[in-house]
């Protein structure tokens, strides 16, 4: 079941678990963490998409997961064939990504789907750029969003295994309690499944559409087109992820259309 009340304060037997032989462990705001020590997904699917001597993004490898400190938590908007919100978490030294086709929402009521993909090394989390054309992933990555998380739960590997992960982002634009849900049924394996990212009910819920209301990078502040064109991408493809694309392609549009009908007229 779903819950999207109130957070209630984390009981004391979670910031005070016992972590088993074979497990690291964190403190993060009094909470102990267990960590299986591997990823959720290997990052050799993540190298294999991509040919490093073309593409800027780093090659990066896994790293040995922290004993302490905060954890990297980041949204990338990406105008790639569609434009989608890449949400990603670190964890086990790398960072745990899915990808939210409509970006994602500040109203509890509304559930986003997020498709789990593969894993990327931690790295990524300064990427800002172009993906060339022609390879995985080809187009514009803004840095949306970054900042932190900490799980609401003692053990994460757990809780992604039984298919819901609370938490809470301390970022530049999203803060507050969210979860993520497996939604059975949508693909058994775990680097395809499909996922619901939904904020709780408190102080930072809103129905302001957040993706709308800020569209500029958290790092550099600029739109996609920009980003593009700083580095040499294709800014009208860009442009198409960037807010009044739609209002742009409406008056084009328009535009085309009373040209035809003139056309028409004419002869």
């Amino acid at each position: 079941m779903i819950s999207l009340g109130r957070v209630q304060p984390w009981p004391r037997r979670l910031r005070h678990n016992c972590v088993g032989p074979g497990h690291s462990q964190g403190k993060l705001y009094g909470l102990t963490l267990r960590s299986g020590g591997a990823s959720f997904v290997s990052l050799k699917e993540y190298k294999k998409k991509r040919r490093f001597d073309i593409t800027p993004e780093p090659k990066g490898n896994a790293k040995k997961p922290k004993s302490g400190g905060s954890l990297l938590y980041l949204i990338q908007k990406h105008q790639a064939t569609n434009l989608h919100y890449d949400f990603r978490l670190e964890w086990n030294g790398v960072l745990l990504s899915w990808a939210v086709p409509k970006g994602p929402s500040l109203d509890p009521s509304v559930k986003r789907l997020a498709m789990r993909t593969e894993d990327h090394p931690l790295e990524y989390g300064d990427f800002e750029g172009v993906i060339p054309a022609g390879e995985y992933g080809g187009g514009t990555v803004m840095l949306w969003d970054k900042g932190a998380w900490v799980p609401e739960v003692s053990d994460v590997d757990s809780a992604l295994k039984a298919g819901e992960l609370k938490f809470t982002l301390h970022g530049r634009k999203l803060k507050g309690s969210w979860v993520l849900v497996h939604t059975r049924g949508y693909g058994g394996s775990p680097s395809r499944s499909a996922w619901l990212l939904i904020k709780h009910r408190d102080q930072y819920a809103s129905t302001t559409d957040i993706a709308a209301e800020k569209p500029r990078s958290a790092v550099s502040h600029r739109l996609l087109a920009e980003i593009a064109q700083d580095a040499g991408g294709d800014v009208e493809k860009a442009r198409k992820g960037d807010p009044g694309a739609d209002r742009q392609r409406d008056r084009r549009t328009a535009s085309a259309s009373r040209r035809r009908i003139a056309s028409r007229r004419q002869s």
